[in-house]
């Protein structure tokens, strides 16, 4: 019986991280139409990055991190992942 209970709850989790996975890809999908959008439109970039690109090129990614969180309302991740984002575009 408890073998039983093991494999459901195994499976439930399978299932969880393929459903996780597929909404990762569909936010990175929006991510990138948000991205082109912006583009397109000619609206202005936020303020914000200015600053975060002043400190990403001072060496302070941490700082950076702490303020795109602060300001933008990010998760750890996300700011990380904000952060690398700018690096990567100043390439």
């Amino acid at each position: 019986m408890e073998y039983i209970l093991i494999i459901i709850a195994f499976l439930f989790i399978i299932k969880l991280l393929a459903k996780v996975d597929k909404l990762e890809g569909s936010i990175k999908r929006m991510q990138y139409t948000l991205d082109q959008l912006t583009q397109q439109s000619g609206l202005p970039e936020n303020p914000i990055n200015d600053e975060l690109r002043k400190l990403i090129k001072e060496g302070e990614d941490i700082k950076a991190i702490k303020k795109a969180r602060e300001t933008l309302g990010l998760s750890l991740l996300e700011g990380k992942e904000y952060i690398d984002r700018l690096k990567s575009d100043n390439r």
